[in-house]
């Protein structure tokens, strides 16, 4: 029976591999394409000149392999004397790393990759903390309190999750015009201070927050709002992390609304800039890939620094109530 066990587990760690390294092949492409060899002229050692398009496609940055040869024939060229050739390679190797990082180079010299960056990441921290603080207090409302038509309101809430999103962009459309908010970050940051989502994910976490802690709280003499920051939010962090990941993910990608109501360039988010770049560049695929790599890399930060308080605030939110 625990040899079995044991065969079952082993079985499930080779499923769950292979699923993750499936999952993270897309994004392993992105990154060795950024870093591939594009202009690079190997004369000597009779290189194409580009491997970003190369047929069959390198499964890897292909600068690791030729930066280390030459890297070789350089060490061989100082033992043997031979200063010529040793200052060759190493002119080589410095050819290298630069084509290796150049479209990087390329995205923030000759475009406005830096501000798009920044627009990206204060809109995303901006909207992220309108959302944690909003949508806990109303979890926590609808949680916590009783007061006549508490569920009703909560389902009439949830019930809005059913409306697609297209539905609402002429109407929100016609409200940001009408208020002058039209190509400014106030048209991307006030529609998005408030999620349903969260609000319900908020309230379901905090059903798990024993009551008794709150009315200790009371009776000790702690204000509502001592109650709910002292308390109430300690205790949510999990449920918090879950859902800052959520929202700053969803606010990081977003695009339909952003191209919608921004016309300037230099306004532009992250996803706005880099669908310029691919109609401006369209075959240029180090470019593009360098683009998307750099976008990734917030996304992939979050999480590796909230992963632990993400699983835990899914697991503990699904209580019924």
């Amino acid at each position: 029976m625990k040899k079995r066990f044991k065969v079952n587990k082993l079985i499930t760690y080779l499923l769950l591999s292979v699923a993750a390294v499936i999952s993270l092949l897309p994004l392993y492409w992105v990154f060795s394409t950024s870093l591939q060899l594009k202009s690079f002229q190997d004369e000597e050692l009779e290189r194409p000149t580009s491997y970003v398009n190369a047929n069959p496609p390198k499964m890897y940055p292909i600068g690791i392999t030729e930066y280390l040869e030459h890297w070789g024939k350089a060490r061989d060229a100082e033992k043997a004397g031979d200063a010529e050739q040793e200052a060759y390679h190493r002119e080589v190797m410095s050819m290298i790393v630069k084509d290796t990082f150049s479209g990087f180079k390329n995205l923030f010299e000759k475009n406005q990759m830096g501000m798009w960056f920044f627009n990206s990441l204060y809109i995303g921290i901006v909207v992220t903390i309108g959302i944690l603080l909003l949508d806990s207090m109303a979890g926590y409302v609808l949680a916590k309190k009783r007061f006549p038509g508490r569920n009703l309101i909560f389902w009439l809430i949830i019930s809005t999750m059913m409306i697609p999103s297209q539905v609402t962009l002429v109407p929100m459309f016609i409200m940001i015009r009408d208020l002058g908010l039209m190509d400014t970050h106030w048209a991307l940051i006030l529609p998005d201070l408030s999620m349903v989502f969260g609000v319900f994910l908020m309230r379901q976490f905090m059903l798990s927050i024993p009551d008794e802690l709150i009315e200790a709280a009371k009776i000790d003499g702690a204000s509502e709002w001592k109650t709910y920051w002292k308390i109430v939010l300690p205790l949510a962090r999990p449920g918090l992390a879950a859902l800052g990941i959520f929202t700053f993910m969803n606010v990081w990608n977003s695009f339909l609304w952003p191209i919608i109501v921004l016309n300037s360039a230099k306004l532009y988010t992250l996803p706005v800039g880099l669908k310029t770049l691919q109609d401006a560049n369209l075959a240029d695929f180090k470019l593009l890939m360098s683009g998307a790599a750099i976008a990734a890399i917030p996304m992939i930060i979050v999480f590796l620094i909230f992963q632990r308080h993400f699983v835990k605030g899914l697991t503990l939110g699904g209580v019924k109530e």
